[in-house]
């Protein structure tokens, strides 16, 4: 007798796409945790112990509320007006004041608010930024 021959079942395609997929994706997960190590000789440049200066065009504010400009005692309007002087062909005034940490916060607003009465349109506050 003559057994029939057994009908072979037909894959899924579907199953054969969720194992590529599969396997792109960890492909890229391992792909993209891997980075070339830095080099164990190299030693990191330190800024810890670095002096910083304020930006030669910006004022400073004492704890006190005293504003300077390059060192010099200067006021709200006499300083915009030299910042307007520097940019003749802008429309806008901008202006830098870096204030000391110990500076009320209610003096601040006050040197700012009467920065924009003198005519800045932008007041930049400089600040110090830290990393972890």
């Amino acid at each position: 007798m003559l057994s029939s021959p057994s009908k072979r079942q037909k894959r899924e395609p579907t199953i054969t796409l969720i194992n590529v997929v599969f396997l792109m994706l960890i492909f890229f997960l391992i792909a993209g945790t891997l980075a070339p190590p830095l080099d164990r000789d190299l030693k990191l440049v330190s800024t810890r112990d670095l002096e910083g200066r304020e930006p030669p065009d910006a004022m400073v504010i004492t704890p006190e509320g005293q504003m300077l400009y390059r060192g010099n005692p200067i006021d709200a309007a006499s300083y915009v007006a030299q910042m307007g002087k520097r940019d003749p062909g802008s429309d806008k005034v901008a202006v830098r004041i870096v204030p000391d940490q110990n500076l009320a916060a209610l003096e601040l607003l006050k040197i700012g608010r009467a920065l924009q009465e003198a005519g800045a349109e932008q007041v930049f506050l400089v600040t110090e930024r830290s990393l972890p």
